[in-house]
């Protein structure tokens, strides 16, 4: 009978998993040259030219087919690359390695929490300018820190939590085609006038691939001091978030180290009106090192979690 130990390194699917975590935290993609940029911004350049329908369902149909025009010829193109590769385990620790993105995060929480130290508003907008849909340029300190906060969750949540999972469920294809989809919803986000409709088809499709891991993590977050108020907070609160994943788990962290986030919002000159999550404090430089400290926790709980479950489904134990 094998050890426990012959059995880990005989599962190729933890494998690649450990190693493309190891390769990412020692020599991470710098997010001007990933992948998922280049994605980013040829999203961007084709919604210039097709999305230029005023009626609402004509604009609909235009990004439903703007999205499978992105998606189904990468997702072809993916599968019909992996029989040719002659180690598959490397094709799938490429893929993975594409699809997650650990550091970056932890990079821009880093000069966040720095920047918001010293008071630096100008440096703190220009950090989140690249990384949100909304208006940056006159955000005050309060609004830097909610901005800051939600970025970070919703970061280490679809970045890291949701590639994950879905590498447990289909492997590097399926990780790699939800950061590719997670990416089209944020290039073409609804929450900016001019993506709605347009982006709705897409937006709704990441909302059901977050709505498991997202969840399932919010949950992790939950448990611990003060899991009976943080988990009744977080249902109660969560209704009014439009999407299912993200309410949970943005929820879930503000209630637990009692942040008050969420609330307005300007996207394109235009005011939107969100709801109020979390508590009262307002997040400065030691609350987002204390985000930051809880959902990194959190994060190695889940990899620990996922690699037992992966080997007992892998090796029969």
């Amino acid at each position: 009978m094998q050890t426990l130990f012959d059995q880990v390194f005989a599962n190729g699917v933890l494998l690649v998993m450990w190693g493309a975590l190891l390769f990412h935290l020692i020599l991470p993609i710098p997010h001007a040259a990933h992948p998922a940029t280049l994605w980013h911004k040829f999203a961007e350049l084709l919604a210039s030219k097709v999305n230029t329908n005023q009626s609402y369902s004509q604009s609909l149909l235009s990004g439903s087919l703007a999205w499978l025009l992105m998606c189904f010829p990468a997702l072809i193109t993916l599968i019909a690359l992996k029989p040719l590769m002659w180690q598959p385990q490397f094709f799938e620790l490429a893929l993975l390695l594409l699809a997650i993105d650990w550091r970056n995060n932890e990079k821009l929480a880093n000069q966040l929490i720095r920047a918001l130290g010293k008071q630096d508003k100008n440096k703190a907008r220009g950090l989140l300018a690249p990384v949100v849909n909304r208006q940056t340029e006159t955000l005050s300190v309060l609004g830097l820190g909610k901005a800051g906060a939600e970025t970070i969750i919703m970061g280490y949540g679809r970045n890291v939590i949701c590639v994950l999972f879905w590498y447990a469920i289909g492997g590097g294809i399926a990780a790699l085609m939800y950061r590719l989809t997670a990416e089209l919803a944020r290039a073409w986000s609804p929450s900016r006038r001019q993506f709605s409709p347009f982006g709705l088809t897409v937006t709704k499709v990441v909302a059901v691939l977050d709505f498991i891991p997202l969840r399932l993590f919010a949950l992790m977050i939950v448990f611990g001091s003060k899991a009976s108020h943080t988990f009744s907070s977080m249902l109660t609160q969560s209704k009014s978030w439009p999407l299912p994943g993200p309410a949970w788990l943005i929820t879930a962290a503000g209630n637990k180290l009692e942040l008050s986030l969420g609330g307005p919002a300007i996207y394109n000159d235009t005011k939107a009106v969100r709801a109020k999550l979390g508590g009262r404090i307002a997040p400065s430089a030691l609350h987002l090192s204390q985000l930051q400290k809880l959902l990194a926790w959190r994060i190695m709980a889940w990899v620990f979690i996922q690699s037992i479950i992966l080997l007992v489904i892998h090796q029969g134990i």
